[in-house]
């Protein structure tokens, strides 16, 4: 069977975009290479460099067993020869295939170099080629390139994700830098379109989320920044955008309170709140976002008590205590009313706190 790359662009038997809408109307790529006139332009699929495709590759070779993510930093067991990433098998004594005792690593740079080339391979590519798919040298011709980025980005997040719940965020935190230089590629082509603004935004809170679990909170707080910055200029429409530019928002203040910077703990928490409480406005708002009010009303409640603002943080509690009493769920669900409940009653607490000081 003929290898496919992971992240070309194969068409399936089901998939809509085979079909021709409006009777023989042909998208402009087909129309060129069906013209004879267009023999000066010709649409090129993009290829693996190593000959895989999405039907029939699996990344077995290049992936670390422990955290099921493509390989970082390769580290080979002595004597058993196993690979593993050098972050992942620092936990371990023995070799978790085949159990033999590890005496020392050494790097693999060999391996890195053909997982590093693996990943660079799924770019955007650019070659020209005839009308029958012959690549050409020396000569210039206009290129119709399918691009790729998307599945690329997509396997990257992917396989960042994994890496960061296996704890090796520095795996994580490289293949998301690659992401994100895609997309800011794209963005010098293509301008802030909402698509990849929010794209930009999530893996840039992602960075931040990583920065956040190695302590460097300096370098959390200007991701999340920027990513607040892309996500801001999505349509106010999209709640979803919205929901994830809050938490974001969130996410600065918690650093800034931890580093006894209330002012501005304060400042990022109303700007969350603020948005949280437009979106309640929304005619398809959800059950959910009040208990987001409610949180956030809790944040600022704690920061004004801090700050010495007793009766403001008393009126933040309970307004997030009616808001949360007045919250009607269903039965089924239980997830969202054990949420509510949880923080209900820290809330109480907190009013508790203030009658009996």
């Amino acid at each position: 069977m003929k290898p496919v790359c992971p992240f070309a662009k194969v068409a399936r038997p089901d998939d809509g975009s085979l079909k021709k809408p409006n009777g023989n109307k042909q998208h402009p790529a087909c129309e060129a290479k069906s013209k004879p006139e267009s023999t000066e332009s010709a649409t090129i699929s993009p290829k693996c460099p190593l000959g895989y495709d999405s039907e029939t590759f699996k990344i077995g070779p290049f992936s670390c067993m422990i955290c099921k993510a493509l390989l970082f930093e390769c580290s080979k067991c002595i004597p058993c020869s196993h690979v593993y990433c050098k972050a992942c098998i620092s936990r371990f004594n023995d070799c978790p295939l085949c159990g033999a005792d590890i005496e020392s690593t050494e790097p693999d740079t060999n391996l890195q170099s053909v997982v590093d080339r693996f990943i660079e391979g799924h770019a955007r590519i650019k070659r020209q080629v005839d009308t029958e798919g012959n690549e050409v040298v020396g000569e210039k011709k206009t290129v119709v390139y399918e691009d790729v980025s998307l599945e690329r980005g997509t396997f990257l997040v992917q396989h960042a994700m994994r890496a960061f719940r296996a704890n090796n965020v520095e795996s994580a935190k490289s293949r998301l830098n690659l992401c994100a230089e895609d997309i800011r590629e794209q963005l010098g082509r293509s301008g802030n379109t909402s698509e990849l603004c929010s794209q930009l935004g999530a893996v840039l809170g992602m960075l931040g989320d990583c920065c956040r679990a190695t302590g460097d909170a300096t370098s959390a707080v200007s991701h999340f920044e920027e990513s607040v910055n892309f996500l801001s200029k999505v349509s106010a429409d999209d709640l979803e955008i919205k929901h994830t530019l809050s938490i974001s928002l969130n996410k600065i203040g918690d650093l800034k309170y931890y580093a006894e910077d209330l002012e501005a703990a304060r400042s990022y928490y109303l700007q969350a709140l603020d948005m949280r409480r437009n979106a309640m406005k929304h005619p398809s708002s959800v059950p959910s976002q009040a208990i987001d009010v409610a949180v956030s009303l809790a944040k600022v409640a704690d920061v004004d008590r801090n700050l010495g603002n007793e009766n403001a943080a008393i009126d933040e509690f309970q307004e997030g205590i009616k808001l949360l009493e007045s919250l009607k769920l269903s039965t089924e669900e239980v997830g969202l009313e054990q949420k509510r409940l949880s923080v209900l009653d820290f809330l109480n607490k907190e009013v508790a706190k203030k009658q009996t000081d």
